[in-house]
Parts: structure tokens; sequence; C-alpha cells
């Protein structure tokens, strides 16, 4: 825990002096970002910019990661189709999506919903891979276990495939949450008149310095404060594979 907040120590103390060597027109200081996050609060107009960003990539998210989850699930028992998607996926995968954003925004216009089409189409792959993993890392034995003993699909699926990928989607989650964010603050910078890409994009074009940091400063933390969620939700979620078990031996004596 410490050795961290001195981490973040060492690098505020260098910002602070690469600012006051190199003039705040130049990479600012941390002094000034914090008054300038300040007089955002005290205006409320920070709150605006954030609750648009967080709204694009939560709903980005949302959109693309439940397809990203349930597509492994329905694919688990058809492994020919499988084999017939996997290429086309893995190269929709590698496709650069910030080129996208004109044709999202010539077939969804400048609104939200092209900021949301393109974190979707991010947060899918990332959640698709990432669960396909968890789903082929079930244990074959206790499948064939499973139906030795006369269950169905929907009960292995519910008793043993399911828990068994779940820390693989909760993998996914903690990768594809904090990019959805930052996906959504990439995608105002090309076209947007509310959101924190849109502080970053607007102070940048007018070469305040101070403000394209304070705004990115946001940003950081509003991905920062996601990932500690998600993670404080997989401890919750998952205590379970953390309790101690019974030794057999033990239970012998």
């Amino acid at each position: 825990m410490w050795d961290r907040v001195i981490f973040v120590l060492v690098l505020l103390l260098g910002w602070q002096m690469g600012g006051t060597w190199l003039g705040p027109e130049q990479i600012s200081t941390p002094w000034l970002v914090a008054g300038q996050l300040y007089r955002w609060v005290a205006e409320g107009s920070i709150g605006i910019h954030i609750g648009y960003t967080l709204l694009e990539g939560t709903l980005g998210f949302l959109i693309g990661g439940l397809p990203g989850l349930v597509l492994p699930l329905l694919l688990r028992r058809r492994p020919y189709l499988t084999a017939v998607l996997n290429p086309f996926i893995v190269v929709a995968y590698g496709l650069p999506k910030v080129a996208f954003i004109p044709l999202f925004i010539i077939w969804f216009g400048i609104g939200i919903w092209s900021k949301v089409a393109l974190v979707a189409s991010v947060s899918f792959f990332l959640v698709f891979f990432s669960m396909l993993e968890g789903v082929k890392a079930v244990d074959p034995r206790l499948l064939r276990m499973a139906r030795v003993a006369g269950a169905n699909e929907p009960q292995i699926l519910w008793t043993i495939v399911l828990p068994a990928a779940t820390p693989f989607a909760f993998q996914a989650v903690q990768i594809a949450l904090p990019l959805s964010i930052g996906g959504a603050a990439v995608a105002e910078l090309i076209s947007s008149n509310r959101g924190l890409g849109y502080l970053v994009q607007s102070s940048a074009a007018n070469f305040e310095i101070t403000g394209a940091l304070a705004a990115v400063t946001a940003l950081t933390l509003l991905v920062a404060l996601a990932n500690v969620g998600v993670a404080a939700a997989e401890r919750h979620l998952l205590a379970w594979q953390h309790k101690p078990t019974s030794n057999v031996e033990e239970c012998g004596q």
C-alpha cells in the first residue's frame, strides 16, 4: 500500500519540478491542475462531462459486453460453428476501431450513439475472447462425471461451466470497462460537445494545457474508480473460491 503511495508522490514531485522548470504553458503543474479541477467542481460543469462520458462507456460496455459473455456459452456445444466463425472474429478484432468512427458518425449521427457504437465494438471482443478461454478451461472430467450422473445441459451450464468461467468474466470486465470509458473519451475527441474527451480537445485547441491535463486527470480518476468497483465486486461475488476447505486427512482423524 505505502509503496504505491510513495510511487504516486514521486511522480507528482517529478511533475511539479518539470512544470516549474519548463513552465506551465508546456506541462503545467499538479497544483494548477488541481486548481482547475476545483474550479470546475465549484462551477458544477465537470459533473455533466463526467456523467456523459460515463453514460457512453457504460452503455457501450453493456451493449458489446453482454453478447460477448453469452456467445461463448452458446458456441460451447457447437465446435463446427466455432471453427467457422473464429477466423472472422479474429480479423474483426484486429481491425482498428478508431478508423470506424467516421462511419459510426454517418450511421448513428454525432450524438451519443456513435460513441456507444465504438465502445461496444471494442468491449465485445475483449469480453468474448476472455469468456471463450473460461469456457475452454472447464475440466472435461467434471463434464463427463456430470453426464454420467444424469445431469442435462442446463444443469451442467449452471453448476459447472458458469462457476468455472466466472473468474474469466470478471477478468474481462476489469479490462473492458476501463477501456470502454477511455474509448468513449477518444470518440469525443473527434465529434462531441460534451464529455471529458471534449474537454481535452477544446482545452488543447485553445492551448490551455492546464485544462487539458485536468480533464485527463478526471478521466484517470474515473477509470481508477471503475477498477476499484470491479475489484470489490469480484471479491464479494467470488468469496466462495477463497473459503478454506476441510482437509480430508483431518476429517478422517
